[in-house]
């Protein structure tokens, strides 16, 4: 229940009123100058237990029993059934002779507030891989290099840094643990990307995790020479997502936009340079330290060895 601040009364204190005075035979407004309230405001109370019993002393709504002004139920069924024709408010306003507000406010309180999409999404399908190195995403972010503190720190946008170039922030994670691993390279080549993966192998092999199969998009450098070359190498077997669906590699996405937040735009770096020797120790954070939510709260490094742990 919650209480108006500036309430003088509360169900203890009409609970008290009702006590002072029906059992222990106080007068009404001794009863009432004990709590601070009115002798009308006592006899209120005692009327409200004596009709209704306990449940008498809690508030009740505020909301009026009449309201004429109140839409009529047939003229909100019609806006509901205009709106399924996916009408404007403006355009069910016009028909039914109604305020624009009016029609808005309806809509929300109905839930209807955003039109439909006129073709259905497919339901959202989570999974997570039973071992670690099951399966693993990989992906690549472009970032504008620095040269001094720009303007999203500033907000200075006369003063952008352009014609400077761009570098490739690479990251391969894992679907059971969601250990991960990142590099800042030059490019997003063929061949940077089929080395990065390299690395990241071994990385993953250092802690106990043999990679089974990589996720990736339909970029041509995850599907490079040197790309099917490693993985053939590594007997990794390789799966691509859905064209123009991100959602479908959407572990290494969200570790993207993480970083993007909490590290490569987090704080006001005046080199290139400088932001990428920021990278490793915040990577140390995420792994080892940092609780995920899919994990029970529980850090990467944390699942992974309980898994190692449960294994026979």
């Amino acid at each position: 229940m919650k209480l108006h601040r500036n309430a003088r009364t509360t169900p203890f204190t009409r609970r008290l009123i009702v006590e002072r005075v029906r059992r222990l035979g106080w007068a009404v407004c001794d009863a009432a100058q004990s709590v601070g309230v009115s002798t009308r405001t006592a006899y209120k109370w005692l009327a409200r237990f004596d009709e209704f019993g306990e449940s008498g002393l809690a508030d009740r709504s505020s909301r009026p029993r009449l309201s004429p002004r109140r839409t009529p139920v047939a003229l909100r069924e019609l806006v509901l059934k205009l709106r399924e024709r996916r009408l404007t408010a403006w355009e069910i306003a016009a028909i039914a002779r109604l305020p624009p507000s009016t029609i808005s406010r309806l809509l929300h309180q109905a839930g209807r507030g955003r039109l439909p999409s006129a073709v259905p999404r497919p339901p959202i399908v989570r999974y997570e891989r039973e071992r670690p190195g099951e399966l693993v995403h990989l992906d690549s972010k472009k970032l504008g290099r620095i040269r001094g503190v720009g303007h999203r720190i500033t907000g200075q946008y006369t003063q952008r840094q352009r014609g400077i170039g761009w570098e490739f922030l690479h990251v391969c994670v894992d679907d059971h643990t969601r250990l991960a691993y990142a590099e800042v390279l030059a490019d997003d080549g063929g061949a940077t990307v089929a080395s990065f993966f390299a690395r990241a192998v071994r990385w993953f092999a250092r802690r106990g995790i043999p990679i089974e199969r990589v996720l990736s998009d339909n970029a041509k450098a995850n599907d490079s020479l040197p790309m099917r070359s490693l993985c053939a190498e590594h007997d990794i077997r390789r799966c691509f997502t859905r064209p123009y669906t991100p959602r479908t590699n959407g572990k290494v996405e969200r570790l993207i936009q993480t970083l993007l937040r909490r590290w490569a735009y987090a704080a006001p770096y005046r080199s290139s340079a400088q932001r990428t020797a920021a990278l490793l120790p915040w990577l140390r954070f995420y792994n080892h330290q940092r609780p995920h939510s899919a994990l029970g709260m529980k850090s990467p490094i944390t699942r992974l060895r309980e898994f190692h742990e449960q294994r026979p």
